[in-house]
C-alpha cells in the first residue's frame, strides 16, 4: 500500500476566498487548448482572428458549465432536484457531470460557429485534441482533493483516502490521468497533421474516451445514491457506451462521405 501524499486542495486562503488546486488545474488545462489551438491554426494557415477564439473558448465554458450541471442533476440526482428544484443552481454544492458538460460545450461550439459561419467540423478537430490536457489535469485536481476514488483492492500501489474509509482503494484518479489524459492527448495530438477528413478526430475522442472511461469504472466507486444501475455497470459506463457509438456512428458517416 502507497501512503496518500496528502497535499492541502487549497493554495492560498484570503478571506473567505480561497485559490485551489482544481481549479487551477483546469485553468492550466484551457490555457494550454487555447496556445495549442493557436498553434495549430498558424501550421495550418487557417484564418480565425485572436477574439474569435477568445469569444469561441467564451461560448465553450459557458455550454460546458451549464451542461456540466445539468447532466449531473438528469443523470444522476434528479429526484432530490425535483424535491428541491432552487440546488439546481447551488453549483457551490458541488455535482458536474463530465458528460453533460462535453454536451453543453458541443452545443455551444455549434451555436459559435453557425453564427461565426464556421466549419463546425473543421473547429472541433482543432479544439478536441487539446481536450485530453484539461481531462488529465482536472483528474489530478480529483485526486489532490480526495475525491472520485477507486473501489477497495489489496493492489501494491492501493491508496487509503480520507474520505473512503479505511480500506485501501484504487486510485482511480490516476488511472483516469494516464488513459483519458496522456493516452488521449499523444494518440490524438500524433494523428492532427494526418490528411483526416474533418470531424474523424472528434468522432475519435468521442469513441476512445468513452472505451477508457468505460473501462476504468470498473476500478472506480459508484457514487454512493446511485450504486450500480444495470448488473455491474455504472451510470459513467451507461454514458460512456452513448459515447462510444457516437463516435463509432460519426466516424462511419465521415468515412462514407465521397
Amino acid at each position: 500500500m502507497i501512503s496518500f501524499p496528502g497535499i492541502d486542495p487549497v493554495i492560498v486562503k484570503i478571506g473567505p476566498f480561497s485559490i485551489r488546486w482544481y481549479g487551477v488545474m483546469y485553468l492550466i488545462g484551457f490555457t494550454a487548448s487555447y496556445l495549442l489551438v493557436k498553434y495549430q491554426l498558424k501550421r495550418k494557415m487557417i484564418t480565425v482572428s485572436s477574439e474569435a477564439i477568445i469569444s469561441l473558448y467564451q461560448y465553450l465554458i459557458f455550454g460546458l458549465i451549464i451542461g456540466a450541471r445539468l447532466g449531473y442533476v438528469v443523470f444522476y440526482n434528479i429526484s432530490d432536484y425535483l424535491k428541491n428544484p432552487a440546488e439546481i443552481f447551488a453549483v457551490w454544492h458541488g455535482g458536474m457531470s463530465f458528460h453533460g458538460g462535453l454536451f453543453g460545450a458541443i452545443i455551444a461550439g455549434i451555436i459559435f460557429c453557425r453564427k461565426n459561419k464556421l466549419d463546425f467540423w473543421q473547429i472541433s478537430d482543432l479544439i478536441i485534441v487539446t481536450v485530453p490536457i484539461g481531462l488529465g489535469l482536472g483528474r489530478i485536481g480529483n485526486f489532490i482533493n480526495g475525491e472520485l476514488y477507486g473501489r477497495v483492492t489489496n493492489v501494491p500501489w492501493a491508496m487509503v483516502f480520507s474520505d473512503g474509509g479505511t480500506l485501501p482503494r484504487h486510485p482511480s484518479q490516476i488511472y483516469e490521468f494516464l488513459l483519458e489524459g496522456i493516452t488521449l492527448f499523444v494518440i490524438l495530438w500524433l494523428l492532427k497533421d494526418k490528411n483526416l477528413r474533418a470531424g474523424i478526430l472528434t468522432s475519435l475522442f468521442l469513441a476512445l474516451y468513452g472505451l477508457f472511461r468505460f473501462f476504468v469504472e470498473f476500478f472506480r466507486e459508484p457514487d454512493t445514491h446511485l450504486g450500480f444501475i444495470l448488473g455491474p455497470f455504472t451510470m459513467g459506463q451507461a454514458l460512456s457506451t452513448v459515447m462510444v457509438l457516437m463516435g463509432i456512428s460519426i466516424l462511419f458517416l465521415k468515412i462514407r462521405i465521397k
